[in-house]
């Protein structure tokens, strides 16, 4: 079976595209602390949207960042692309 990536919900098959995700930033202390797997497009999407400081204090969980109004197009968008989905994804938005 799959594992499941926290942030989309959407199962995450052998040879897909994958990251694993440090709930704390490296550069916040979180070096040797817990990761999570998700999709690469997921990963490159939290990233995207908060900093390094917002992960660290407010958004160290995957419930965290799903429940945050700024992912909520992105999660509706992804939900409906097949696992193996690759696409750009912008810089940092302010």
């Amino acid at each position: 079976m799959d594992p499941i990536c926290p942030l989309c919900l959407r199962p995450i098959p052998e040879g897909v595209p994958q990251s694993l995700h440090h709930l704390i930033p490296k550069l916040k202390g979180g070096k040797g602390g817990p990761t999570v797997l998700v999709h690469h497009i997921c990963h490159k999407e939290v990233h995207a949207r908060f900093t390094e400081a917002e992960l660290a204090r407010h958004f160290n969980t995957p419930e965290a960042i799903r429940a945050d109004p700024r992912m909520d197009r992105f999660l509706a968008w992804i939900a409906k692309r097949p696992p193996e989905f690759l696409s750009r994804v912008p810089k940092r938005r302010s």
